[in-house]
């Protein structure tokens, strides 16, 4: 065998296991490769893959992290139809085309060729206009939006993706009813936004806090992902206290119990709401691919001024980036447990700003009572009540960077970003009898 061969295969080799080795920490599988048969000198009999297949093994890899966590699956399937799969199997609204701010030649070519108006609206405060369209009978939605993109080649046409919470939730016991707890209302003053399932407003943990709703997939309707988020932004009650509490929460519900709830335009929706408010701080603990829309309605929420401060993400490191923490301009939360260090299930890259509690503490749950909760989804409202609070004092995220302890490699890093903020936020579990867990 030549050297050039081996040198080639063993190349590939180790680049494929740098691939597998973010899988392996994910899954907890243990390192290293299977032994191979081996000739006195060390050297293989023969090599066990082609050279060729093993970089079409690796390549498929790649292209693999570009697509939809396998998790998503479940939610298509158990919509009863309203969603379908985008060419990277990500959950869209089935036969919905977005176009952000058609041109009239545009709109007029799409309706030529076919395509139905299914509704537009016209995103006041973001001075955002959007077309809804329908594909033509007998068009799949993959080909009818290249057939857009075609006719219009300086439009914008994009799936109407639905964005999940960062990370499912598990089931959880209902608990016992808690402890009357005295409710002392703290930092008023403070604004701030979710984006989110509902908000059960008559939680002890929210006694303190004013909670404003408004449904963008129906009529709002409360949920425990909301909840727990809500109770960790503005919550106060005893041994229990969001980021900043008694503050006044504008709560846009975008899954109403909706199959296609979370979709871009409910989110785009719920934004252009945020800004006609004057909303401060948007937490948006919620994820999905990049999107056109919501990229616009997020570019012109921080054109105007608006923090959003978004959950990186739960489907491990190696998993590819997730919106809307990567859009440019926006807060990237990650979580950290008790002990300060990073969940082996959190996203890592560039989009990272800030690590906060996100494991290990206690949140609102069903019913009167309290949860243990874990992922980004968690971390992010404590991220988001510290800017809150830090509003009219400059600018509040170069102030919360300038407190952030540096964890990891020295400076900014893409595990921790710019360091952990929040720490003693986190209110242990067994401090309010939490029972059941909100994971991820």
């Amino acid at each position: 065998m030549s050297l050039r061969i081996l040198s080639a295969c063993a190349l590939a080799g180790l680049a494929l296991m740098a691939a597998a080795a973010p899988a392996r920490a994910q899954i907890g599988l243990p390192g290293g490769m299977p032994g191979l048969p081996s000739l006195p000198g060390g050297l293989p009999e023969r090599l066990p893959v082609d050279p060729d297949r093993l970089q079409d093994d690796l390549r498929g890899r790649v292209d693999r992290t570009l697509q939809a966590p396998s998790r998503l699956r479940d939610l298509i399937r158990n919509s009863d139809g309203a969603l379908e799969a985008d060419p990277n199997g990500w959950p869209v609204v089935r036969a919905e085309i977005v176009a952000v701010d058609p041109s009239p030649a545009g709109r007029r070519a799409a309706l030529d060729a076919g395509f139905s108006v299914v509704r537009e609206e016209s995103l006041e405060g973001l001075d955002i206009a959007v077309l809804v369209l329908a594909p033509p009978r007998g068009l799949s939605l993959r080909r009818a939006v290249e057939r857009l993109r075609r006719l219009d080649p300086e439009g914008a046409y994009e799936f109407n993706h639905v964005h999940s919470p960062a990370g499912a939730l598990a089931a959880a016991p209902a608990p016992s009813p808690a402890i009357a707890l005295p409710t002392t209302a703290q930092g008023g003053g403070a604004r701030l936004g979710l984006i989110d399932t509902g908000v059960d407003a008559g939680h002890p943990a929210l006694a303190g806090a004013t909670v404003r709703q408004r449904g963008f997939a129906g009529a709002e309707r409360p949920g425990g992902h909301g909840t727990a988020v809500a109770s960790l932004l503005a919550g106060r009650a005893g041994a229990f206290s969001g980021a900043a509490p008694g503050a006044t929460l504008f709560v846009a519900d975008v899954y109403g119990g909706s199959p296609a709830g979370g979709s871009s335009t409910g989110v785009a929706q719920a934004l252009a709401w945020m800004v006609q408010n004057e909303v401060p701080v948007v937490n948006v603990s919620l994820v999905g691919p990049r999107n056109a829309l919501v990229e616009a309605a997020v570019r012109r929420a921080t054109g105007r001024g608006v923090i959003i401060v978004a959950a990186a993400g739960n489907d491990g490191p190696a998993a590819p980036p997730l919106y809307p923490a990567s859009y440019p301009g926006v807060v990237g939360v990650t979580a950290v447990n008790a002990r300060g260090r990073v969940l082996p299930e959190a996203a890592r890259g560039p989009q990272v700003d800030f690590a906060a509690p996100g494991a290990d503490m206690a949140a609102a749950g069903p019913g009167q009572g309290y949860v243990s909760v874990r992922g980004a989804s968690f971390a992010a409202p404590l991220v988001a009540g510290l800017l809150a609070r830090r509003q009219g004092r400059g600018d509040p995220v170069q102030a919360l960077a300038a407190e952030a302890r540096d964890l990891g490699a020295r400076g900014p890093d893409p595990i921790y970003g710019r360091g952990l903020v929040a720490a003693g936020l986190r209110v242990d579990p067994a401090a309010v009898s939490a029972r059941g867990r909100l994971s991820r």
